[in-house]
């Protein structure tokens, strides 16, 4: 069958994938030349860099709201090129800064712009795939985030050490403007796409209900306010808030956690990180398969949706063990903590489809823009609620006290997140604009 429909979406979700693999290399550049090179330097202390990563999420989730609007508002083709453009430039201008204000400055300006590559990356495969093989595109684009955290480590600091770290910035962010040239070569939404077959073009276009719905109101804006009321919206804001910062709190203090339980040192790091992040994205891919199957075996979408997003709830579970099975090794605890982020990784693959299945085209990067807010306030949440909690327990002599506390809610949040979107919405229907 893909033979005869034609395979053209699956280019336009290789370019997604290497946009947000780019995406979270410019990101994590910082991370890998602070030690070295930026603390020394500028004469940070922990809360100087501590404020700084609150600039970047801060901006970043508030500026989701309306990079989702903006999207909708310029489309796919356009907007996404502009998301990428202005933080290629804002990750390049790191090389610039001279001041730890400057830095503030710099990280601010990068949460801010590279806020649009989710809503264009969701609203995008909307466009591009049926309702049957979104959650599938969507985890082999959101893979790209776990790509782009393996990279980084592995290049980053050799060419920080061969031409300083002003050129780590330099570089890495100006692969995002060779990206271009592809996206411009490559891409135009399905109705003006030249390459696409009428029969693939059909085959995206074959969920009735969408038709039905978009037929209604073609490419009809609904205003914030507007969506705001309707509890499908709350019901995707509030299943990111309650599980977002949970992959945040894997990003962030999983090095901490390893130097803390098992005397690792910077330079041991990197292996077992990125193994993490390799289960990771297998976990990303192989949660937008799950549900594809069950939609091919005759379930609805929406059960589909459903019934594997509480599996990967179920999943994620484990985590709670993870200093328990550590304590036998500490591959055990990188195979655990592992699972975990894959689990995530396929929850979000999901989530991020619930909004395609629940609202119309037109309005998925507004509300993928406020689910994405609500999660990186939730992630703000996570990172300032685990360092009082290990300040806490550090003080008592206790710190793994502190780890085991935080992996339980790590377990545990994905069930409640998804009880909530349930008493939301029983049946994710899709809206229907009057």
């Amino acid at each position: 069958m893909q033979t005869a429909v034609g395979k053209y979406r699956w280019t336009i979700c290789g370019l997604v994938f290497f946009a947000t693999t780019i995406n979270y290399l410019d990101r994590q550049v910082i991370s890998l030349v602070v030690e070295d090179y930026l603390t020394p330097e500028f004469k940070w202390t922990e809360t100087d860099y501590a404020n700084i990563t609150v600039a970047f999420q801060l901006s970043y989730a508030i500026a989701m709201f309306g990079m989702g609007r903006i999207i909708d508002k310029l489309g796919t083709k356009i907007g996404y090129a502009l998301s990428l453009i202005l933080w290629s430039v804002a990750a390049m201008g790191h090389a610039l800064i001279r001041t730890t204000t400057g830095f503030f400055v710099a990280r601010a300006a990068l949460g801010v712009t590279e806020s649009g590559n989710f809503p264009a990356a969701i609203k995008t495969v909307a466009e591009w795939f049926p309702k049957r093989e979104r959650a599938l595109a969507t985890g082999i684009f959101n893979s790209g985030a776990n790509i782009g955290a393996i990279i980084a480590p592995l290049t980053v600091p050799y060419i920080a050490q061969a031409w300083g770290w002003r050129s780590a910035f330099f570089i890495t962010g100006a692969i995002g403007l060779i990206w271009l040239i592809f996206w411009f070569w490559l891409y135009e939404i399905p109705r003006k796409q030249k390459r696409l077959s009428k029969a693939e073009y059909d085959y995206i276009h074959s969920d009735v209900d969408e038709q039905a719905a978009e037929a209604a109101a073609p490419g009809k804006p609904i205003g914030w306010g507007r969506l705001l009321g309707y509890k499908q919206t709350w019901a995707f804001a509030l299943g990111k808030f309650l599980t977002d910062g949970i992959w945040w709190f894997y990003l962030f203090w999983l090095p901490k956690f390893l130097k803390a339980g098992y005397g690792l040192t910077k330079d041991d790091l990197s292996i077992p990180i990125a193994l993490v992040y390799t289960i990771a994205a297998v976990g990303s891919i192989l949660g937008g398969w799950l549900p594809m199957k069950l939609i091919k075996n005759g379930m609805p979408v929406f059960k589909a949706r459903k019934t594997s997003m509480l599996i990967y709830a179920v999943c994620a579970l484990p985590v709670v063990t993870a200093q328990l099975f550590g304590n036998t090794s500490m591959w055990f605890a990188i195979g655990v903590i592992g699972f975990a982020a894959a689990a995530h990784q396929a929850w979000s693959a999901n989530i991020f489809t619930t909004v395609s299945d629940m609202f119309p085209k037109a309005a998925v990067g507004s509300v993928t823009g406020i689910g994405g807010m609500a999660g990186g306030l939730g992630g703000i949440v996570v990172s300032k609620s685990a360092g009082y909690l290990f300040d806490h327990y550090k003080a008592l002599g206790d710190i793994q006290q502190g780890y085991l506390i935080m992996f339980v809610i790590c377990g545990l949040a994905y069930l409640f997140a998804w009880l909530v979107m349930h008493l939301f919405v029983p049946r994710m229907q899709l809206i229907k604009i009057e």
